[in-house]
């Protein structure tokens, strides 16, 4: 199992900028990939932006693309999303999740959620 705690989230005016944080605990040594989503009030979950452990490889929702930054540290088990230039739109709740090695799940294990509420 593997379990994990997001923090980092706010509010925030529109283009300030904010860095989540989601801390993974447990049998994080299998994991292949970590993601997050948002999903705003009484719309559907969506993807964001991921990260593959090894390697590094990153992926972005185009509606992020060249203000959001994924990164991770692997000696704290911890994925990152730092987000600039951020608009009302962003507002929502941002959830981490993990892939485990060999998975046949997009995604096996996921955080509570943050909220990040941005104010035009």
């Amino acid at each position: 199992q593997v379990q994990l705690v997001e923090s980092g989230g706010g509010l925030v005016q529109a283009g300030g900028s904010l860095r989540l944080s989601c801390a993974a605990s447990g049998r994080t040594f299998s994991t292949y990939a970590m993601g997050w989503f948002r999903q705003a009030p009484g719309k559907e979950r969506e993807f964001v932006a991921r990260i593959r452990w090894n390697g590094g490889y990153t992926y972005y929702a185009d509606s992020v693309k060249g203000r959001f930054t994924i990164s991770r540290d692997s000696a704290k088990n911890t994925v990152y999303l730092q987000m600039n230039s951020l608009k009302p739109e962003d507002t929502a709740v941002y959830i981490c999740a993990s892939r485990r090695v060999g998975s046949q799940s997009e995604y096996d294990y996921w955080g509570q959620g943050t909220q990040v509420t941005v104010s035009s």
